[in-house]
């Protein structure tokens, strides 16, 4: 049974950083591109980061130069490092993996991250 669990949110102010993980376990991770995606009260869920199974990174418009996705396939670890945060990056974030032989996604619980003075 593949789970992810996320961990990192919080509280921050603005132009703060927060460093968001996700552990992926129940198969292996390498095998999986993976993903961060959030969804803010009213709006539908997006897509902020990707990495492929490679390490091939892409980013929606509004974090490009602000996140930075990457990955430890030792850990079984994504990462999301959030700086310049804005309040416009209240969210919950959800972590994501796709299995690249079978497609299959699975979703973590959602993280809370709030961007308050």
């Amino acid at each position: 049974q593949v789970q992810l669990v996320e961990s990192g949110g919080g509280l921050v102010q603005p132009g703060g950083s927060l460093r968001l993980s996700c552990a992926l376990s129940g198969s292996l991770f390498s095998r999986y591109a993976m993903g961060w995606y959030r969804q803010a009260p009213g709006k539908q869920r997006e897509l902020v980061a990707g990495i492929t199974n490679a390490g091939i990174a892409n980013y929606a418009d509004s974090v490009k130069g602000r996140f930075t996705i990457s990955r430890d396939n030792a850990k079984n670890t994504v990462y999301l490092q959030m700086n310049s945060l804005k309040p416009e990056d209240t969210a919950v974030y959800y972590c994501n993996g796709r299995g690249i032989l079978t497609g299959r996604e699975y979703w973590g619980q959602g993280t809370q991250v709030t961007v308050s003075s």
